[in-house]
This record gives C-alpha cells, structure tokens and sequence, in this order.
C-alpha cells in the first residue's frame, strides 16, 4: 500500500526542523516521488557549453526519470529536447555524446528531426496523406524541455511548466558560478577530458549533505589524509617548498575552529556554501604570472577580489556542488533510493597558466576519486548509513547542530561554519519543491 504517493502531508512530515525521517533515504516510494516531482519542479544542471564546440555536437543527460538530450543547432544556439521519437518513443540516441550531423535520425523506421528538434522528413510519406497526420503531436518532431536557461554556459533545465523562475530560484548564490568563470583573465571555461564516474552504494542526499559537513574531515580522514600529512612531516627536507599535493590534502586536517571559523553562507532553496571568512583553499601557492594575467583583464583591485573568494563548496540544490578555487563540478545522479552515479567534472581556465589546471586534476585525483586519499573515507561512512538507518532503533536522523528555534529559509545569512543549518535548509527546500510539484499534478492526475 502507497504511503506517500497520494498523501503530500506524509510526506511534508518526514522532515521536521531538526530531524529527518530515515525513509527520506531508504524508501522506494519516497524515491520514485524524488524522481518525478522534485527533479521535475526545480532547475537541474544538464551540461556545459564548451562540451558543445560544434553544430551537431549533442549530450545525453537524465533529469528524474526523463532521458533528455542537450544539442547545439546550426545557428549556433543549445536546445534541449527529450530523448524519444514521437513515432514509436524509440530513444533517438544511447550514446552519452556525439556528433549527429545536421539531424537526427530514428534507428528504428528513420524518422529525422532538425537538431532543434523540429521533423525533418518521414520514410514513404504518402502512406499518411489524407490520415490528418498533420493534426498528430508525432508531426511537431523531439518535443523540447518546457524551461531551458544557459548561464554563463552552464545549461540549466526545469521540466514542469510553472513554478519558479531561473532567477527566482538560484539569486544571489550565481556569485559563486560567476567568481569560478571570473577567475579566468578571458572570463571563460572550458571542460577538458571525461569526468570522473563512480557508483556510490548510498542514497543521493548523503553526498549532498558531506558537501557542507565540517565536522567529519579529522575523524573520517584521520587515517589517510592524516597519515599522509605525518609522513610528510616526518620526511620532508628542511627549508623545502611544500609539494603541491600536500598543499592539497593537508587542510582537511584543519581544526574543529578552522572549520568553525571558515563561516557557511545559506541561500533561499536550498542553496549555500562552505567557506565564508577563509577556506581550505585560502593558503595555495601563487601561481607564476597569473596575478598579472587577471590584473590586465580586471584591474588590480578587482583582480584581487576575484582571486581573494575562496569559497570552499557551493551546494546548487538539488544535486551539484561547485568548488570555484579549483574548478570543479560534482554531479550526484540518483539511480535508486541506494545507489548514486558520480561525476566529477574539471574545467580550464581559459588564458590561465597551465599550472593551475594541473592542480584542479591534481585536486579531483586526490580529493574526489574512489580510490583517493580522501573519497573513499567518504564512501564507505555512507555506505555504513545506508546499512545502519535499516535498524529499528531510531527512525530519525538528527540535524540539529546549532539549530535556533525560529530559523528562516528564504534568507540569505552567514553562520558558524560547523552548523548544520545548510542541510536542514536543504530538506526545507526538498519538501517545499516535492509537496508543491505533488499538488499540483496529484497521483493518476
């Protein structure tokens, strides 16, 4: 028997001001409603201009369960469209990119469309004259994503019509995508090699929520990263520069009042970032020449600025997580109510010194990968979650470090940077978007 599906109030009270129930992570149903109402009803990054160079290039992306494709056209503009013929619902492509040429073709009776989706021509047309075909929906071609916004290259879609706009839902936490592209003296990114892809065997929030948890780096990272650091210590030569690895993996032995200190910022719908007053970013040796790189393209002033922001995470809600310092983009795609597909992206900066590309796939080597010297401490306390929130024990997970009563949502503010604020203003904006999308299109509506 359905529990969530035709009751938005059972669902509203899964989350709590400072705990959430355990269904919110383990439940099928509460799962497949994710799917259709929450991926549908806020704005999800789909893919990056620069993977798009020329007409014809194309992606394929999945927002809920919705197979899309992301294609640049031959006027040069993107276009989003979902990924079926409106003949039989053949998925008009299974690769995860290509090029398609001028069109695309239908494998199956070779129904082609535009690269704006638009039908281009149909196999043995008179066998439809006098059916009224052109009264059909198959004749208006790939139907298009209803919202589609490109910022700054960054593609953006909402599925469900309505709802809030591009700029009502993200507002001011875009500073944190503008200071990442701004760091660049040309003003622009460019995504370079394949991601890398790992499944996590934990429900998709988990890592959402390790985005902005500052109270695990010394306990779950104590034994790698930790070990690292004292190895370092023990060997390394006096008076030697400090190697740009351990520059790296370091600060995540920071104290509790580094972390403390380091400040969280929250936005409204559930956006916010780590990395407020300093970061684990903030001590990076200079890089030759690029200082005067940015200070030809900006001016000093606002080259320091720039170079000066250095926040730590940036949570885009629902499901990625920009680090600007080291461009990088994580993307946490859900594929069951246990299991997480991860991609983590590197981008160029354009007219930058090569140096600091080495340190953003230097960084993703380290930090991100499984088999790093810190991800995979991450990946097996989620993994333990997920095992142990199946215990009867206590059905509540508690959020609730520094919680003060009467706490708002749809403000912008800075706060202690070991809070837990972040993740309750996350599972604030996830009812809020799962509850409105549900009443508004009500199950077997």
């Amino acid at each position: 028997m359905d529990r969530y599906r035709d009751n938005p109030a059972a669902l509203r009270a899964l989350v709590r001001e400072t705990e959430v129930h355990r269904d919110v992570y383990i439940d099928p149903e509460v799962f497949d409603l994710e799917m259709r109402h929450l991926f549908a009803e806020t704005w999800v990054y789909v893919g990056h201009a620069s993977q798009l160079p020329e007409p014809g290039d194309y992606l394929a992306a999945t927002v809920g369960y919705q197979p899309l494709l992301v294609v640049r056209h031959s006027d040069g503009s993107i276009h989003v469209l979902y990924n079926r013929c409106p003949h039989k619902g053949t998925r008009i492509t299974t690769e995860p990119c290509g090029n398609t040429g001028k069109f695309f073709r239908c494998p199956y009776h070779a129904w082609s469309f535009r690269t704006n989706g638009k039908l281009l021509s149909i196999p043995l047309k008179k066998g439809y004259e006098h059916t009224g075909l052109e009264e059909a929906e198959a004749v208006e071609g790939l139907r298009p994503v209803a919202n589609v916004h490109v910022y700054r290259d960054f593609v953006f879609v909402k599925l469900n019509e309505g709802g809030q706009s591009f700029e009502a839902f993200f507002g001011e936490s875009l500073s944190s995508i503008d200071n990442m592209i701004d760091r660049s003296p040309e003003g622009r990114l460019v995504i370079e090699g394949a991601p890398l892809r790992y499944l996590h065997g934990c429900n998709w929030k988990m890592l959402v929520e390790n985005q902005t948890d500052t109270c695990h780096p010394m306990v779950a990272h104590e034994s790698s990263a930790g070990t690292a650091v004292s190895v370092w210590e023990r060997e390394q030569v006096e008076g030697a520069k400090r190697p740009m690895a351990v520059e790296v993996y370091s600060p995540f032995m920071s104290s509790y009042e580094f972390f403390e200190g380091m400040g969280i910022r929250v936005w409204p719908n559930g956006h916010g970032h780590t990395g407020v007053a300093t970061s684990i970013h903030a001590d990076y040796s200079a890089v030759p020449g690029y200082m005067e790189q940015m200070t030809a393209s900006y001016g000093e002033e606002r080259a320091r600025r720039i170079l000066d922001e250095n926040r730590h995470n940036t949570v885009y809600f629902p499901n990625i997580m920009v680090k600007g310092p080291v461009q990088t983009l994580r993307v946490f795609i859900p594929l069951a109510a246990d299991k997480t597909l991860v991609e983590s992206w590197t981008f160029r900066l354009v007219g930058a010194p090569d140096m600091l590309f080495e340190r953003t796939l230097m960084y993703n080597r380290l930090i991100n990968a499984p088999t790093s010297i810190v991800g995979h401490d991450d990946l097996e306390m989620y993994e333990r979650a997920q095992e142990g929130l199946r215990a009867d024990a206590n059905p509540w997970v508690n959020l609730q470090r520094l919680y003060q009563p009467g706490e708002r949502h749809d403000v912008t503010e800075v706060i202690n940077g070991t809070s837990e604020r972040q993740m309750r203003n996350q599972f604030h904006a996830w009812v809020s978007f799962i509850g409105s999308s549900m009443e508004r299109q009500p199950a077997g509506a």
